[in-house]
């Protein structure tokens, strides 16, 4: 069932996104201003009911019929949104270029925007579109990720490179419409090389053909042909089957081409691929031993290689107050089992901080050998701290311990750990 809102007496059924700019709007006209105007507002959004259309309709006249309202850029935003909604291109980029003089950083705005502008050979539109492509260059350099080495390093990467790529590719439409044939094949390679896709391989094969350099052009348009791209269309993959036949001027060798062009491009987004991964080796960890952990002074510890064993593993942060008062209970958990080779402790810190680890080692006095969750937490779901889990001879989680109940927690983890022990006995 759609939610349901009154507006002047009057119930409506509204869908989400519909709802979402039904009470973005109604903030509007919740600001001060002038009694009358905001009695417009109301009655024009009650006539507009449940329609987008119509939503935007009355936005739209309400700016007209008060063009110095206070509440122009909420309302302008708010078009926008409904506009992407409903697919109105129009109106997208004249109200998006609006918000944009105010939101000079919206890289989600900027990035449609741009697109739209460069939906034809336009050069006045391709003008404003490459002076939005610039800007959206240089707010994506703002964007700080985590080091490498650290979680999340590789996603990272990959969306900077995917959000560069598209950037490029926007650039060098937008020059190349603009006459500038050798610029805009330079920036598409640029494009390509940071993430290669379907697209911007096609804009490479398109300003290199405008050039007069047939076969590089073929060559690259195979290359998009053969490019899965989820972002795609099939109208665009049909495209570019039809150049290649027109371009080579017969089908003679094209199963060759096409082929030649597989091997080559599944040998680019490998190399890119593992070029992502080497930031952070966890990028692709579904399963507790297929991490590596990283300890205080950089060295690595492949979890794989504590296969067959007892994995008791101890999340805690320095500003956990119950971590520190539960360390003296594992600690005695510990002393029962430092006989038992088969049972390995360790020590998994997740503080986002990690300079602040070891002085506080060395003011707590704890001697003991740490490594930092690297994305672990994340994938076992550890939301609140301290947790203990218990891996099993397997890898697979035997245990999991939600805080600790001081009278009982020594018995209840040793417990724990001799039934981890006695399952698939060595």
């Amino acid at each position: 069932m759609m939610p349901a809102v009154i507006v002047a007496g009057r119930s409506l059924c509204l869908s989400g996104i519909l709802l979402t700019l039904f009470l973005y709007a109604a903030a509007c006209y919740a600001q001060p201003g002038p009694e009358a105007e905001q009695e417009a507002l109301r009655q024009g959004l009650q006539e507009a009911g449940n329609s987008q259309v119509d939503f935007i309709r009355v936005l739209e006249s309400h700016l007209f019929q008060y063009p110095q309202t206070m509440q122009r850029a909420e309302l302008e935003r708010t078009i926008v949104k409904a506009a992407t909604e409903v697919k109105d291109n129009r109106r997208i980029v004249l109200y998006g270029e609006r918000v944009l003089s105010r939101e000079p950083d919206n890289r989600d705005l900027l990035d449609r925007v741009t697109r739209l502008l460069l939906a034809g050979e336009d050069k006045e539109k391709s003008g404003r579109a490459l002076e939005y492509a610039r800007r959206l260059e240089q707010s994506i350099y703002t964007v700080k990720g985590p080091a490498p080495g650290a979680s999340g390093a590789a996603g990272f990467a990959e969306n900077r490179g995917r959000a560069l790529g598209r950037a490029w590719l926007y650039q060098s439409r937008a020059i190349g419409n603009l006459g500038k044939l050798a610029e805009a094949e330079a920036l598409a390679r640029r494009s390509y090389e940071v993430y290669p896709t379907a697209e911007s391989a096609r804009e490479i094969g398109r300003w290199l053909h405008r050039q007069g350099k047939v076969e590089e052009a073929i060559a690259r348009t195979a290359d998009a042909f053969a490019i899965a791209d989820p972002a795609g269309e099939e109208a665009d993959r049909k495209k570019d089957r039809k150049r290649l036949s027109e371009w080579k001027g017969n089908e003679t060798g094209l199963g060759d081409l096409l082929l030649a062009a597989y091997d080559r491009t599944q040998a680019t987004l490998s190399a890119k691929r593992a070029q992502w991964l080497a930031l952070d080796p966890n990028a692709e960890a579904a399963s507790v031993m297929q991490f590596t952990l990283t300890g205080l002074k950089g060295d690595k510890l492949r979890m794989d290689t504590l296969l067959g064993k007892v994995v008791v593993l101890d999340f805690w942060a320095t500003w956990c107050g119950p971590c520190r008062a539960q360390q003296p209970l594992y600690e005695k958990v510990k002393e029962r089992f430092k006989d038992n080779t088969d049972v390995v402790f360790l020590n998994i810190n997740t503080d986002e901080d990690h300079s602040v680890v070891q002085p506080f080692l060395a003011q707590m006095k704890w001697n003991k050998t740490v490594y930092f969750e690297d994305g672990m937490s994340s994938l076992l779901k550890v939301t609140n701290i301290p947790m203990t889990l218990v891996v099993g001879r397997d890898g697979q989680i035997a245990s999991r311990m939600n805080g600790y109940v001081e009278d009982r927690f020594v018995d209840m983890l040793s417990n724990r750990i001799a039934t981890a022990l006695a399952e698939n006995p060595r």
